[in-house]
């Protein structure tokens, strides 16, 4: 029997909790999986985090603009820009703003 990608994904973060490389990929999963309330959670822990993970902004309003929380994914997405300016990532900031103005 072969793991799963998530399985895989939660076996190495009993080594490493903290990855936030591995946190964002376990949302995604629980996202593909239609667990949208553990996977936004996930996310925002990570975009509250100690430096801000930024690809989990950009992640986050996407799939809040999929569930039609429009105004909840306007909202991460600017504070996921201001992150991603704070960081330098201009490339990231760049692709949230353009997701932004494309939304109803």
């Amino acid at each position: 029997m072969t793991s799963s990608r998530r399985e895989k994904i939660e076996a190495m973060l009993a080594d490493e909790p903290n990855d936030p490389f591995l946190r964002y990929s376990l949302a995604l999963e629980q996202d593909k999986a239609g667990q949208h309330d553990e996977s936004l959670a996930a996310l925002r822990a990570l975009a509250e985090g100690e430096p801000p993970y930024v690809p989990a902004f950009f992640m986050a309003g996407q799939q809040l603009a999929r569930l039609d929380r429009t105004d909840e994914a306007r909202a991460i997405l600017r504070t996921g820009i201001e992150a991603a300016r704070q960081q330098n990532d201009l490339h990231a900031a760049g692709e949230m703003s353009e997701f932004l103005t494309s939304l109803p």
